[in-house]
């Protein structure tokens, strides 16, 4: 009994509790955080954040390892690794977004952060075991530690999709960490003190002052290094940035071109995304049979929609995009506004903010022709978008005489995933596909794949609407396939095999 009333009215025990808890949450934080960084960067999300665990893993098995040789002054070495987490982990996304400069120096910086965070974390909870040993037997002390330890991570992998990456950006939200540990080392000493020596108090005092004043410092000039990275990073001006809660929008202009990246992959071109929209809303729009219904998966930016409301027929334009910051930007912002005139305030234009997938599986509309206007496959979440299933699920929801057409990346830089495209098409069946493809020079030689279950005659092409670009002449050239860009022997994408990404990312990592 009176071991339970000395744990029930310890402050100390609960201090400890609490430090688990914490030691949990910006465990998870720092992977999550790293994972997304490298997947931003580099593409390929499945690779990063393998890479990410498992070598947080291993480092987290050697730091348990090295907690063998700490013997004595355990409060002292915890509260210390707590601040050197909090100087590692907090400036960790500072480091790699200004290593990202240097590109080569990238895996090396990722790595060593790797390392050195998971290895203080190895350190941590075999240390915060031993010193709850004076308050909790074995079996009690064990399953609170791994208990809260697991708890804080479970709230972490809530926190951070759903408050830190939408309301800080991952940029603050590493210095948000960082400030964690920081704070948990801090209660830590103030709590512990007595059982430090008075030059080891010093010594925590100045670094812990020190890593505060740092912290606090690039907390107050995020948005100035964020903007000296981004002016560094983009060769035009930026004129708007923001992390949404799904992506990272940047905004750039250079004289009369504005440009839109996504994720660091550009988006369009003032000056030459009419060649893109025009042959992505024009040609099936002039084969198609029946005009009134249009869905458009993708195009938050507003472009697409634009094309389609110069046909009188069209009663009904659908647009479907993920991230509602998109889409009100491409509502609110003056220079969007110009580039798409205006389209998403037209009353012929529902927005609805959802997962194309999900929207696909769940609707019950049929519509005419369905627009596929979504970002290239670079990770895994987009590369369903691009699967045999998916494609699937886009058929049920055509009119018997519809079409549908997927912007599909490059025939030129990554021709194997451009015909993979159209395998997965085909897998999925539709009878019959049409390639084309057109110069864009701000993305190169761009190509479309458009598909149906009833055979269209390509050459009965009826442009009926003002363009800039497209005509009789540039609509022929571009059902002309040239032999260097052909390929045979595709697989075909599914869910479970995601072809379409490995194809992509060989693709693009040699032309990177």
């Amino acid at each position: 009994m009176e071991n339970k009333k000395k744990i029930l009215t310890s402050k100390e025990s609960v201090i400890l509790l609490l430090s688990v808890f914490v030691v949990g949450f910006c465990t998870i934080i720092y992977e999550l955080l790293i994972g997304s960084v490298s997947s931003y960067f580099l593409g390929d999300s499945i690779k990063q954040f393998s890479l990410v665990i498992g070598l947080t893993m291993t480092a987290m098995g050697l730091g348990t390892l090295i907690s063998r040789l700490v013997k004595s002054n355990l409060i002292y070495w915890f509260i210390l690794i707590e601040i050197l987490l909090a100087v590692v982990g907090g400036l960790s996304v500072p480091a790699l977004y200004f290593s990202y400069m240097c590109e080569p120096v990238y895996y090396p910086v990722m790595f060593v952060l790797i390392m050195l965070i998971g290895g203080l974390i190895g350190l941590e909870i075999p240390l915060l075991t031993r010193i709850m040993e004076t308050y909790y037997d074995l079996r009690n002390n064990i399953s609170n530690v791994l208990s809260l330890d697991y708890l804080g991570a479970f709230v972490a992998t809530l926190a951070f999709p759903f408050l830190l990456l939408p309301l800080m950006g991952i940029f603050e939200s590493s210095i948000f960490a960082g400030f964690l540990n920081l704070v948990v080392g801090i209660m830590n000493f103030y709590w512990f003190k007595d059982k430090i020596t008075f030059k080891r108090r010093a010594k925590l005092k100045v670094s812990a002052v020190l890593i505060l004043l740092l912290l606090i410092g690039f907390f107050i000039c995020s948005k100035s290094l964020m903007k000296y990275w981004e002016n560094n990073i983009f060769d035009d001006k930026v004129i708007f940035s923001k992390q949404t809660k799904y992506q990272k929008l940047v905004m750039t202009r250079n004289k009369e071109d504005i440009r839109l990246f996504i994720d660091g992959n550009v988006q369009f071109s003032s000056v030459d995304e009419h060649r893109y929209h025009e042959l992505l809303i024009h040609v099936p729009m002039s084969l198609a049979k029946h005009r009134e219904n249009i869905l458009v998966l993708g195009g938050g930016d507003g472009l697409a929609a634009r094309e389609l409301l110069k046909y009188k027929e069209v009663k009904n334009i659908t647009v479907v995009d993920l991230d509602r910051d998109m889409t009100d930007l491409a509502k609110t912002n003056r220079i969007i506004k110009e580039q798409n005139q205006g389209s998403f305030l037209n009353p012929r234009v529902k927005i609805i903010n959802s997962d194309a997938f999900k929207y696909i599986e769940n609707s019950d509309k049929i519509f005419d022709i369905i627009i596929i206007d979504l970002p290239d496959p670079n990770n895994s979440s987009l590369a369903r978008l691009y699967s045999r299933e998916f494609y699937k699920l886009v058929k049920k929801k055509l009119a018997k005489q519809g079409l549908v057409v997927s912007q599909s990346t490059s025939p030129y830089f990554s021709p194997e995933a451009y015909w993979c495209v159209n395998e997965t098409f085909k897998a999925a069946g539709y009878k019959y596909t049409y390639p084309y493809h057109v110069y864009v020079p701000s993305f190169g030689d761009w190509g479309f794949i458009m598909a149906s279950d009833v055979k269209y005659d390509i050459n009965n092409f009826k442009l009926g609407v003002e363009t800039k670009y497209l005509d009789n002449e540039t609509y022929k050239k571009a059902f002309v396939i040239e032999k260097d860009i052909k390929r045979n022997n595709i697989k075909f994408s599914t869910l479970d095999k995601p072809a379409i990404l490995d194809y992509y990312l060989q693709g693009w990592r040699y032309w990177n």
